[in-house]
């Protein structure tokens, strides 16, 4: 009995990693790649024009992050389900991604084995999240550091717990790529960004969001984009012996000076 082929897209800027994804699907008689990109514009382009089976989308993309095609490609090409693949482990972007209607997110270290499994649980219908991501258990209200939405009065009460993802970049390639995927979606979803970094990387991140066709020049008008220099006001509590009070002291005053003046716009508020 002939086995119906699984017609894939396959979205992923780092050249070697796709090839890699290419060749594993390849490895399958009942897959064939019917197409590979490497940003998010041509991504969207491709799934109205093939309108395929199975795209896998990575995140971090240039042109338009991976969550911004994946609500452009849920538009154009509704029949194609979507798998992440993706660098990013955050939670929170998972459960971004999954709510978008993506059936999986996996994680690059593991794309070696849960590649595979993952395509085929997709493609039952079933829901796949790579180990190290499905075990956690986050509480359901918080907060989405890539699509900012309004927090109720009622969960911002003294007894609130809140939680704040924390990432660590091994290379500045990827945090202006994840950072670019973060402001340009913030931005999208009409929120205020406090952008608090050191002047080299507020250039390319600017640079970069304006290279992906932000309006990035409206946002700073609107003030809806806040740029400040982490070097002036935490320069005295940074020097020799780093103090951990006084640090923490001089960030909250930072962000709390920043979030006044997003509120003045009366615009929800993500910091990067």
């Amino acid at each position: 009995m002939a086995h119906l082929v699984t017609r894939v897209l396959v979205v992923e800027d780092h050249e070697p990693f796709r090839r890699f994804i290419c060749s594993v699907l390849q490895g399958r008689p009942t897959l064939q790649v019917i197409g590979d990109v490497s940003d998010g514009l041509e991504a969207v382009e491709k799934a109205a024009k093939l309108q395929p089976d199975l795209i896998l989308l990575d995140v971090g993309l240039p042109g338009l992050n991976g969550i911004e095609a994946a609500r452009r490609i849920r538009r154009v090409a509704p029949g194609s389900k979507i798998l992440f693949v993706s660098l990013e482990s955050s939670f929170a972007v998972a459960q971004t991604a999954l709510d978008l209607g993506a059936q999986g997110y996996v994680l690059k270290s593991k794309a070696g084995t849960d590649l595979l499994t993952a395509v085929e649980a997709v493609l039952r219908g079933d829901l796949f999240v790579s180990s190290g991501l499905s075990d956690r258990a986050f509480p359901p209200q918080a907060p989405d550091p890539l699509c900012i939405r309004d927090i109720p009065a009622s969960r911002t009460s003294s007894k609130s717990v809140r939680h704040h993802p924390v990432r660590f970049y091994a290379d500045d390639e990827t945090f202006l790529s994840d950072f670019t995927g973060f402001i340009a979606c913030a931005l999208n979803a009409h929120s205020a960004v406090i952008v608090v970094t050191t002047e080299p990387h507020r250039t390319s991140l600017f640079e970069r969001l304006r290279g992906d066709g932000v309006n990035i020049a409206a946002a700073v008008d609107q003030k809806r984009y806040i740029a400040l220099d982490v070097a002036d006001p935490l320069s005295p509590v940074t020097i020799n012996d780093c103090d951990p009070i006084g640090f923490a002291q001089g960030a909250r005053n930072l962000i709390a000076d920043a979030a006044r003046a997003a509120t003045e716009a009366n615009l929800p508020l993500g910091a990067g």
